[in-house]
């Protein structure tokens, strides 16, 4: 049997011990976010994304889903359906499509880079601006800096790691 300091002699005991324990129901606090929420005076969560060469600065604010890239709209600016997926996966995963308009300036990179970096700097932003959502996008790994950059080409070496054609004579 289970003494009074909750020793326990019997896997019976532990069922014992386990019934007097309050539930974790009852021993939290009223949750809240881990983070503060992030906003200048123009009421704009700010965010820096990159990927690859490319950096994106952006700016989150309330609105109508509006996105605009260098001064271009979205579809202007990233003709490729694919690309334009890409930046829109974040509001997606959070359910918050057509919610925040967003202004964006890009450097660096190609495309593809271009169009990483913005969904990771509307990522930052949108965690920014709601703390609740950080698990959210966190989970789908739009938080995570994709490290991966091109190799350096070496010298004595066609490219980073091609060598030159072999010549027997």
């Amino acid at each position: 049997m289970a003494d009074d300091n909750n020793t326990v002699s019997d896997l019976s005991d532990l069922k014992d011990i386990a019934a007097d324990a309050p539930s974790a129901d009852e021993t939290q606090t009223p949750t809240q976010p881990l983070r503060d929420q992030e906003i200048d005076a123009q009421g704009r969560a700010y965010a820096t994304g990159r990927r690859k060469d490319a950096v994106a600065r952006v700016w989150l604010k309330p609105g109508s889903g509006k996105i605009t890239i260098n001064g271009k709209d979205q579809e202007e600016y990233f003709v490729r359906p694919t690309l334009r997926l890409v930046i829109n996966q974040p509001f997606a995963i959070s359910e918050r499509e057509g919610q925040y308009d967003i202004v964006a300036t890009v450097s660096g990179g190609g495309l593809s880079g271009q169009a990483g970096a913005v969904k990771h700097g509307i990522s930052q932003a949108l965690t920014r601006y709601e703390p609740a959502l950080r698990s959210t996008v966190k989970a789908a790994g739009f938080l995570t800096r994709d490290s991966r950059v091109v190799e350096r080409k070496k010298y004595g070496r066609a490219k980073a790691r091609r060598s030159f054609q072999f010549s027997k004579r």
